[in-house]
């Protein structure tokens, strides 16, 4: 092969021959002047490359469009650039720039400038950004030296900070678009026309560097996409959020509350504690079905039991403290502690294993107050734990049916999920073959039920490897709820012991399992992925019964609440002096499954006129015909 040659190999294994220092943008070219049009980038050896950048060795490449990952990440980079370019163009030389890094769904700019930026100025940027996008500037990659460097941006002391901190030797870069010059590692796009569809959202503050002994910046927020649709279909997404707000619904349904006496610890209203006691007792009479023994451990225990359980080296900084005769004791952050001291209380053969100990145990874990997030991120909460001490040879077993479980729950609330094996994280405790060995009868569970997942490298509990279930809301939204972890060191560190075949004593194997995570945090997903609509047999009032007059009809009425309280049904009814279409209005927002109608046909009758939430139409049947129908729906746990 000549010197001046390269070999460049394909995805699909094929290789060819270019002349050195050629293009991505000219191997598309090469093949088809259709894969040029649309290829934006690409990776080599690993790399992720400029379009027009020069490849000067053999090279393993793939080529990126505005349709992938990497091409919509450099699409919004490139936007931040657009961003900052239109910002100098607008505001001139008095602008000092900072940086402009993609985030999710978008990019920001965080800038230095004497005039406050508002939501209102907005519009004026993004005109000039559109220009700038239909006036197709190139973009172009240089490598330059650092004394160059300092010259470009000798008045921008932004960057000059920047400039410091890349290290002597390194390769630095700027990429330029007409007038505009950035220091930028890159890559981006062959030229602004590419940039599709963006919108700016909003202007904030934000300490340079996100260090608050520096100076506050302003900071434009924007998102971008591959096309217009995809954009529309973003703020559908938003919008529709917005509505689903389990904070904004918590307040309209009046299922909890926060106060500033106890910051980030919700408070449960009469709605939410029904909804919780039903999620509870759901889970309660599962767990009896599948052998589960319920316990209760104490919510504050002496710090020796933490420092033995290795929480004290791996958690503290989470955990709450107190004195208590003269010895430090903590808020558990965990049950697991609790359930060891329970099975070292007494002796057991292998014959009592599997021991399958659960409990629904209210825990603290300290939060910084900016990471708290309504139901979501909280610092005490009720963890559905549960305990299962096996012997080696019921590992898998265990885990099988801990799976069937949770798949049980999870389908009960139609959630799909995936699924994540995590592996030995760098803190981890104990020997490495026991974590080989656990790692593989995860896996191996995971493969004979057929189950697709991935693996998550390092991030393993630091005693065990784990299970974690990502379910997906109504928008798609993913959410870490149930684990599933294999443990062979919390049983060194207690001296738990069984008497096996031989009658000798040897160590139990733990498997911890959490099905609903956060009964608390779970309910906060529930609010959001229902949109505060739940299926009758979670709704905090099933059915609201409506007189159409309260003088003629409220005999009826109150015989109608009478059975339907009988039949165990949550009901209500309002006898206000309010006209009928208010009344139904209200019981609408309340998201109420069912509204009952009733006037002088239905008392006649002895039927009642029935409106479901959430459709059009209403149908007249008879009591006891609508009563049999929605008990059957609440046992079943119908979703609708």
């Amino acid at each position: 092969m000549s010197q001046n040659e390269v070999v460049i190999k394909f995805p699909n294994g094929n290789e060819k021959k270019y002349v050195k220092g050629i293009s991505l943008e000219e191997i598309a070219q090469s093949i088809s002047s259709s894969l040029k049009k649309k290829s934006v980038a690409g990776l080599v050896n690993g790399s992720l490359y400029d379009f027009r950048r020069s490849i000067n060795e053999n090279a393993n490449i793939e080529l990126y469009d505005l349709n992938s990952s990497a091409g919509i990440e450099i699409m919004r980079h490139s936007t931040a650039h657009v961003l900052a370019q239109a910002i100098k163009r607008l505001y001139g030389d008095v602008v000092r720039l900072g940086i402009g890094p993609v985030i999710e769904n978008g990019f920001y700019y965080d800038l230095d400038l004497e005039n406050n930026l508002t939501v209102n100025d907005l519009a004026k940027i993004e005109n000039e950004m559109n220009k700038i996008i239909s006036e197709n500037l190139e973009i172009n990659r240089e490598e330059i030296s650092r004394d160059k460097a300092k010259e470009i941006f000798a008045d921008d002391p932004l960057k000059l900070e920047l400039l410091e901190d890349i290290p002597l030797g390194a390769v630095i870069t700027v990429y330029r678009q007409g007038e505009f010059v950035d220091l930028c590692r890159g890559p981006h796009l062959p030229a602004t026309q590419y940039i599709k569809a963006f919108k700016l959202t909003h202007v904030s503050g934000a300490y340079w560097r996100g260090d608050s002994n520096n100076k506050v910046l302003q900071r434009i927020y924007g998102v971008a996409f591959a096309s217009k649709e995809a954009l529309d279909d973003y703020f559908h997404f938003v919008d529709e959020a917005q509505k689903r707000n389990h904070r904004k619904l918590g307040n309209e349904l009046e299922l909890f509350m926060f106060s500033e006496e106890a910051p980030g610890m919700p408070f449960y209203l009469a709605n939410g504690q029904l909804i919780r006691n039903e999620l509870e007792v759901f889970l309660r009479k599962l767990q009896y079905s599948y052998d589960y023994k319920e316990v209760r451990t104490p919510i504050m225990m002496n710090q020796r039991l933490w420092e033995r359980s290795g929480h004290w080296d791996h958690y503290k900084e989470n955990m709450y403290f107190s004195e208590v005769d003269d010895q430090s004791f903590a808020l558990k952050p965990m049950n697991c502690p609790g359930h060891m001291l329970i099975f070292k209380d007494k002796l057991h053969s292998y014959r009592d294993l599997p021991i399958r100990m659960a409990e629904f145990g209210q825990v603290h874990r300290h939060e910084f107050s900016g990471a708290l997030n309504g139901m979501l991120r909280v610092r005490t909460f009720c963890q559905d734990d549960a305990h299962i001490f096996v012997t080696p040879a019921q590992i898998e077993d265990e885990i099988t049916s801990v799976l069937k479980l949770i798949n049980y729950v999870y389908s009960t609330f139609g959630f799909k999920y995936e699924i994540e094996l995590s592996t030995r994280p760098d803190d981890y405790m104990g020997d490495e073959a026991l974590w080989d060995k656990a790692e593989a009868a995860l896996i191996n569970v995971l493969n004979k039920l057929n189950y697709e997942f991935h693996i998550n490298e390092g991030d393993g509990a630091f005693y065990g490897p784990k299970i974690d279930i990502h379910i997906k809301d109504a928008l798609k939204r993913s959410h870490q709820c149930a684990t599933v972890q294999l443990d062979f060191q919390m049983p060194e560190k207690f001296d738990l012991t069984y008497i096996d075949e031989q009658n000798k004593k040897v160590r139990p194997v733990v498997i911890h399992r959490a099905v609903f995570g956060s009964i608390d945090r779970f309910l906060g997903i529930l609010i959001e992925h229902f949109a505060g609509a739940f299926p009758a047999w979670l709704a905090p009032v099933q059915v609201k019964v409506i007189p159409v007059s309260n003088k003629v009809h409220k005999e009826y009425v109150e015989k109608i609440t009478q059975q339907l309280k009988q039949a165990e049904i949550r009901v209500e009814f309002d006898l206000r002096e309010e006209k009928l279409g208010l009344k139904m209005r209200e019981a609408q927002m309340k998201k109420v499954p069912y509204i009952l109608v009733v006037g002088d046909r239905e008392r006649d009758l002895q039927t009642v006129n029935v409106r479901q939430y959430g459709k059009d139409d209403s149908s007249e049947v008879k009591l006891d015909e609508f009563i049999n129908d929605l008990k059957q729906k609440i046992v079943s746990r119908c979703l609708n």
